[in-house]
């Protein structure tokens, strides 16, 4: 098996195991905090011992080096950990997810303001498509059922916070960030406790609530592992997936209407993130390799 059909598979099945997560937030029966709780807790707590056992304390330690970058990042990691479960709680699934899409575009800001990388045309395009399909997303939270601004509110909060822990991420490329997730969740864990109340978790949910954990430290891993063998590009085209299923399967299971006005803004954000990130992979693939010296 080739590096790439490795990155992707790898990537594809992270995708896979995330587009489920906005079902289990919507059918286990606990209140949001609760829920928030179990969730960060469960997964901080997998993702420990998983990297416990595996590698040691390495991981760990290795965090110390990344400096306010792994701080960032450990921050990030920790409100869109409790946020996604209060936005879905919120508004509609598919607003959640298609405003969640907007994540590069925050990404693409604070690379140009925090590490001077310039933003090319393209990506000036795609953020005027993006920021045209978040307005009539709200425009049509109004309407459309389930939705709300707050919820919407919510999700554009994470989406802004998480890119700036992805920006910090980058600047500290060398390090991997999985053990900062658990890190985050943990803490996360801890700041929520006192007002989660974690004792009003149904027993009956608690086997949902074991998957719904099992699927989320299984894409943790399998997406940070994606970007060794294949392009951010590549990497972000597959993650777009979950943005398209996720309404889906909500949709099909719950039978929660998106909405007309959710739809199409939502396709305004995918297709030019799609679009964006295809050009980007076709540039990078008309690159001629340099001869190797002998």
């Amino acid at each position: 098996m080739t590096d790439q059909t490795k990155g992707l598979l790898l990537t594809f099945l992270g995708v896979i195991c995330i587009v489920p997560e906005a079902l289990f937030v919507r059918v286990i029966d606990a209140p949001t905090l609760t829920l928030a709780f179990w969730k960060v807790a469960l997964v901080g707590v997998a993702i420990s011992v998983g990297l416990l056992v595996i590698q040691g304390t390495a991981p760990f330690r290795a965090l110390r080096q990344g400096g306010w970058a792994s701080a960032i990042y450990v921050g990030g990691a920790a409100c869109a950990g409790v946020g996604f479960v209060l936005a879905v709680r919120l508004t509609s699934v598919a607003n959640v997810v298609f405003i969640l899409a907007s994540l590069p575009v925050f990404a693409a800001l604070y690379s140009r303001v925090f590490l001077g990388e310039a933003i090319s045309r393209r990506m000036l395009f795609t953020i005027a498509a993006v920021l045209l399909g978040l307005a009539v997303i709200a425009y049509g939270s109004g309407t459309s059922e389930n939705a709300s601004l707050a919820g919407d509110l919510v999700a554009l909060a994470i989406s802004a916070i998480f890119a700036a822990a992805l920006t910090a991420a980058r600047h500290a490329r060398a390090i991997s960030m999985v053990p900062a997730v658990a890190l985050a969740y943990l803490i996360a864990a801890i700041a929520v406790l006192p007002i989660a109340d974690p004792l009003a978790m149904p027993a009956s949910e608690m086997p949902q609530l074991a998957l719904y954990a099992l699927f989320i430290g299984l894409s943790t891993g399998l997406i940070s592992l994606g970007p060794r063998y294949i392009s951010s590009a590549e990497v972000g085209l597959l993650v777009l997936l979950e943005s398209v299923l996720a309404p889906l399967l909500v949709w099909a299971v719950l039978g929660e209407d998106p909405g007309i006005y959710a739809l199409i803004g939502g396709g305004i954000v995918l297709g030019a993130l799609f679009l964006s990130n295809l050009i980007a992979l076709s540039r990078r693939r008309r690159v001629v390799p340099p001869m190797p010296r002998h």
